[in-house]
């Protein structure tokens, strides 16, 4: 039974991708309260861009520590249990930072966070696996990917109205307290395990070994796109709102104001860019050539990263920066379509785990390069690095990857 005759109405499959990028709006959110907050958690705590790295990367070090975890979690539970637990967790966790005021009582907070949050990425993909076709997939992953930038999009307003208006405390409470509100649709309308099972035609696939999913050139090629885009996504959420306070020379009212411009042109991305990669699946005849392309065209663009530094004004740096972001959550949904299209959903929670593994110690790194780099240089060869990686990405696609199809892969 494929998933264009699974049983569940297209109408609830939309709703559900719906209730999945509100799910990764809320995780985001919750996420970046503490990079919109780093300037004046900066100047509060007296830490320079290597400590506020050393809490950024501690988020990575939990979400790397959790990936493979977490995949086998959701593959053992199922998405609807396994997402609504990880939700709880880190809402708890998110509140929790109004509660601390030491560099050591971040690290560890944003540790754990890191390790409830992973896994959310993987639910989605693992749900879009299973309850769309090929044709249909790259748009549900555009949706479901979108709520990211939309959090990243609803972070500065938002935040920065309840940091004026309240205080540091509960720019941390209230987005966590709000974001519990999700569980009551979500457990409405996902179905638990064994029906949503029975309606996709999956099986219970606990048995596919991790070595075996290792030496899969696929599950290697999905890795390594993982690795070399998901740190460009990493750098714009963490360090932009520093970037324009510092190099820009912006006002913290004025990031707030413009500051999530660039984040809007993301979640654009994940949206129009997954409709386009479905339509060129349509016009070519083929998944492999249509992701392709779409592939090749995000790539580009996110590789204008280099060419920030030579922005001469703020507007044109902030053009930029959101074709890159547009281009990149273009590859978000390519890429989540492209999980489905080689593997089925019975095993896509470990397969995008292990892929979220490898994106999670890349980002760990950059991140803390990126405050060394910053402490003794400067932004541009954090820019023009960034415009590399999209680069490594297309070749991972064109040699490691090489044909999107379906993979048949056995215990």
């Amino acid at each position: 039974m494929t998933p264009a005759d699974n049983g569940i109405s297209m109408n609830k499959r939309w709703l559900i991708a719906g209730l999945l990028s509100a799910s990764i709006t809320i995780n985001l959110v919750d996420r970046q309260v503490v990079n919109f907050l780093g300037p004046v958690l900066r100047e509060n705590m007296h830490w320079n861009a290597t400590q506020f790295s050393w809490i950024a990367a501690a988020f990575y070090v939990g979400m790397l520590s959790g990936q493979v975890p977490a995949g086998m979690f959701l593959d053992a539970v199922g998405t609807r249990v396994g997402l609504a637990v990880m939700l709880i967790i880190w809402s708890v966790l998110g509140a929790g930072h109004a509660l601390v005021a030491s560099l050591f009582a971040f690290i560890v907070l944003r540790f754990f966070m890191g390790m409830a949050q992973c896994g959310n990425y993987g639910a989605g993909i693992k749900a879009i696996a299973g309850l769309f076709p090929p044709e249909k997939r790259s748009s549900a992953g555009g949706i479901f990917n979108a709520g990211a930038q939309l959090g990243s999009v609803i972070v500065p307003p938002f935040v920065g109205y309840l940091l004026h208006a309240y205080g540091v405390s509960m720019a941390f409470i209230v987005p966590a307290v709000l974001g519990l509100a999700w569980l009551i649709p979500w457990l409405a309308l996902y179905p638990d395990k064994q029906q949503s099972q029975a309606a996709t035609g999956q099986k219970a696939g606990a048995t596919i070994s991790f070595s075996k999913l290792l030496r899969n050139r696929k599950v290697v090629g999905l890795f390594l796109v993982r690795c070399c885009t998901g740190p460009l996504t990493t750098f714009y959420w963490v360090w932009l709102p520093q970037y324009l306070k510092s190099e820009r020379k912006m006002p913290m009212t004025m990031i707030a104001l413009l500051g999530w411009l660039p984040y809007l042109a993301g979640a654009t991305g994940n949206v129009a860019g997954g409709v386009i990669s479905d339509r060129l699946v349509r016009m070519f005849g083929s998944v492999d050539r249509g992701r392709k392309v779409g592939f090749t065209a995000a790539f580009i663009l996110s590789a204008l990263s280099a060419t920030v530094p030579l922005a001469g004004s703020i507007p044109l740096a902030l053009g930029i920066i959101s074709m890159v972001l547009f281009g990149n959550q273009w590859v978000a949904a390519t890429y989540i379509a492209s999980v489905g299209d080689t593997f089925p959903a019975h095993v896509a929670g470990r397969v995008n785990g292990l892929a979220g593994f490898g994106d999670s110690a890349a980002t760990l790194i950059t991140v803390l390069a990126t405050g060394l780099v910053v402490d003794h240089f400067s932004y541009t060869p954090v820019f023009v690095a960034a415009g590399t990686l999209p680069l490594l990405a297309m070749a991972s696609v064109s040699f490691v990857l090489r044909r999107i199809e379906p993979e048949p892969i056995e215990a």
